[in-house]
């Protein structure tokens, strides 16, 4: 196990690290430059494009994997023997992989033209739909357990695309996105590989390397940021969890039942949370879904007195503590027992929920003080990046 996980993590995190930090150098020479503005709370220009390096860090193992399980004969000396019996396992699923790397291009390829150039969030949505299908439509969907195949397919593609609009808008604060990318990694690898009645090698690998690539990249990206990872890192980051965690078998009934499948809900509850209420907070406002503002439970903590880097901190500690409780679903045998696990989850978002409501109290206290309407305040101040809308070309469309 342990040669496995440090085959997986130790070169995707090499080749984010350098990837990113190539990138600090390039992004200034073809205009990939975050500048301060109103909508931004950096004051010096910042360079974008840092999740290329999450993204060559994950697909280039993921092709050389491919490439090593297709000549097996060119690595039996250099492989141990554990992870060279595995090599198999990749021919089989080599097809499935192929589609997720091709998908996760994309996806990193549209986000890093919205970095540079700008896109409108219908083209950025239709594409994610786009790829949501065709990845379904390849096989890769939910088993919900029931007769109508039709519902897995509807909830695959929504949970692709909530997913991968959950991580770009969670790209608000330095460390935030990728951070929860890495313990949702780190979570759902341990599921795969340790808390299933059997390893699943190939996805619990995959995971590994999202571990290994986000890990490089906060190198570079720990307050004070030195590069960005903008929608190319955030919206690539949501994909392949989405992909992964749908493509990973978490039920078995050696496995504890049925509610093992609430593991990934518990994971990413608080993202999720984080997402959901963002988007009906703009809705009620009359405002479109992909408008910035300072609605993320990030903003409130900032509001109540706390650091940007102490709000960052909080939520990745949440974040943990949900899917720490995910894990113990793996050792629970029944549904009364998995309401233990819950529970638990909806404490954790009421905790969210109050910590909100008391920032956006502070927050329109500070506005009426000041003698500014107690609104809804329409200015992402703590986004840096793309995640909500990175360019004011692209806001503009969004209206």
């Amino acid at each position: 196990m342990v040669p496995f996980v440090l085959l997986c993590v130790l070169p995707s995190f090499a080749i984010a690290c350098l990837a990113t930090a190539a990138m600090r150098r390039i992004a200034p020479r073809v205009g990939l430059i975050d500048r301060p503005a109103a909508r931004k709370v950096h004051t010096t220009p910042t360079p974008l494009g840092g999740g290329v390096g999450i993204v060559l860090g994950v697909l280039l193992p993921a092709c050389g994997a491919m490439f090593a399980a297709a000549k097996p004969e060119l690595f039996d000396a250099v492989l141990p023997t554990q992870v060279a019996e595995l090599l198999g396992g990749v021919s089989l699923r080599a097809g499935m992989l192929t589609r997720v790397v091709i998908a996760g291009a994309v996806i990193a390829a549209v986000g890093l033209w919205d970095d540079a150039r700008g896109l409108g969030w219908p083209v950025r949505l239709g594409v994610q739909f786009a790829v949501a299908i065709g990845l379904v439509a390849s096989g890769i969907q939910a088993t919900v357990f029931l007769n109508a195949e039709w519902v897995g397919q509807v909830v695959t593609v929504i949970w692709i695309v909530g997913l991968i609009n959950s991580f770009n808008f969670l790209d608000n604060m330095d460390a935030l996105s990728s951070g929860i990318g890495l313990i949702a990694s780190t979570l759902f690898a341990i599921v795969m590989l340790a808390m299933s009645s059997e390893p699943r090698w190939l996805v619990g690998g995959m995971l590994l390397t999202i571990v290994g690539s986000t890990a490089g990249f906060l190198v570079h990206n720990r307050p004070p940021a030195k590069i960005f990872m903008g929608d190319a890192g955030s919206t690539f980051l949501g994909l392949m969890l989405a992909v992964l965690t749908i493509s990973g078998t978490f039920y078995a009934e050696e496995s504890g039942g049925r509610h093992v499948l609430l593991a990934p809900l518990c994971i990413l509850a608080v993202p999720l949370y984080d997402t959901i209420t963002v988007v009906v907070i703009r809705l009620l406002d009359g405002r479109s879904p992909f408008q910035p503002d300072k609605c993320h439970f990030s903003h409130r903590l900032v509001e109540l007195g706390l650091s940007r880097t102490s709000a960052v901190l909080t939520i990745h500690l949440a974040t943990l503590t949900t899917g720490l409780g995910a894990l113990l679903l793996f050792r629970l045998r029944s549904w009364a027992e998995a309401s233990i696990v819950v529970g638990l989850v909806a404490c954790v978002l009421l905790i969210v929920l109050i910590l909100e409501t008391a920032g956006r109290r502070s927050a329109g206290q500070r506005q009426a003080g000041d003698g500014m309407p107690a609104t809804p305040v329409r200015v992402d101040a703590a986004r840096s990046v793309t995640s909500d809308a990175t360019h004011e070309a692209a806001e503009e469309a969004s209206t």
